[in-house]
């Protein structure tokens, strides 16, 4: 295939795609905002599925590379209630079904997998305008200019790309978290250790909760999860009065086991509010001939059915396969990923905003015993 395929993207879900196309022997170049890989802090533990991650990262021909990376036992999960009484408590369940692996591992893996050369840092998407015939032109925040017959949007939830297909934005959900992080937590914190248990904790009452999740790098990391107004977040000095926002944070648990208030009030890191956003339900476009989307680009959802990253991965895996399996015919190629596309993302979106509601609803938190003992999540 001649035509350049171009990503705008170093995610994951870019990533993904710019390998498989190279394990077919397709070209690709990838636009990243950020200076270098090691610009920022990539996340903690993120689960892969077998039904979509793991498929992704077989097509890369990286699936025995993500075991080597691989954290063991980190499947566990506790699910409280907010005094503290453990309702629910599974060990992991050593089949390695969902295995866990450090976000920042697997896209360094994923990085290490491309031809030098395929990632060029510091390329912040201005702007992109149609020339016609499938055609767009590209312009960076630093000057460079590029067009491309084939244009991918993997640049997350604030897309650039994502205009030229829809005018969907982003909605508040209504919930946002606010992380905080215990370092060394084996060592220095070990009661607040045992009260998380074996990788995660789930404590939940209705409009709000308290999640923890041991680790790789020995950090006990913490999300105080509130439904509040999007102006209620926003008030809160975060910046400049870290002390005053914790404590402002902490006083919306009071009554809550000192236990599992101890997450938050002991953080050693400050407090970083990150609000949750999410596409509409069922998101889709008109074809658009050169140009689709994939990730949270395409069908940015809440984490609440746990999907995001795996989605990502699969999508630029089967736009990869895709393309593969229409040489010279970019709009045969799109049009098929696209048709699958829609559909398993809105499953998934689904999914999540039918589980965001269920973790604060007035049935918390035997609601999310439920799903996790009946249900998947």
């Amino acid at each position: 295939m001649n035509t350049p395929v171009t990503i705008i993207g170093a995610g994951l879900g870019g990533l993904t795609l710019a390998r498989v196309l190279h394990v077919h022997g397709i070209a690709a170049t990838i636009y990243e905002a950020e200076d270098s890989a090691d610009a920022r802090a990539q996340g903690g533990l993120l689960d892969i599925h077998p039904y979509n991650g793991q498929l992704a990262l077989k097509a890369a021909g990286l699936f025995e590379a993500f075991r080597a990376i691989i954290h063991a036992g980190t499947e566990a999960q506790r699910v409280l209630d907010k005094d503290g009484n453990v309702l629910l408590d599974q060990p992991d369940k050593g089949n390695g079904s969902r295995p866990e692996a450090d976000r920042g591992d697997l896209r360094r893996m994923l990085l290490d997998s491309l031809p030098a050369g395929t990632i060029h840092w510091a390329h912040k998407l201005k702007s992109v305008s149609a020339c016609g015939d499938g055609r767009h032109r590209l312009t960076f925040a630093n000057g460079a200019m590029v067009t491309t017959d084939l244009l991918v949007g993997a640049d997350g939830a604030w897309s650039r790309v994502r205009p030229l297909l829809s005018a969907a934005k982003p909605r508040y959900v209504g919930t946002s978290f606010i992380e905080t992080c215990l370092r060394d937590h084996e060592n220095r914190y070990g009661s607040d250790a045992a009260t998380v248990g074996g990788i995660t904790l789930i404590a939940m009452a209705p409009g709000k909760g308290i999640i923890a999740h041991r680790e790789a790098d020995g950090a006990l990391r913490t999300y105080a999860a509130l439904n509040k107004p999007q102006d209620w977040i926003a008030g809160i000095d975060f910046v400049t009065d870290p002390a005053t926002a914790l404590a402002r944070v902490a006083a919306e648990f009071d009554g809550w086991a000192p236990a599992l208030t101890a997450l938050i009030t002991r953080s050693e890191t400050d407090p970083v509010p990150r609000p949750i956003h999410a596409l509409p339900v069922g998101h889709r476009w008109n074809r658009l001939p050169g140009v689709t989307l994939l990730g949270d680009a395409a069908h940015l959802m809440s984490p609440f059915a746990g999907e995001g990253a795996n989605l990502a991965m699969y999508d630029g895996a089967e736009l990869a396969n895709a393309i593969a399996a229409h040489p010279g015919d970019v709009e045969a190629a799109l049009a098929a990923y696209e048709t699958d596309l829609f559909p398993r993302s809105a499953s998934a979106a689904a999914a999540a905003d039918r589980n965001l509601t269920l973790f604060f609803d007035n049935n918390a938190p035997r609601g999310v015993v439920e799903l996790f003992t009946h249900g998947s999540a």
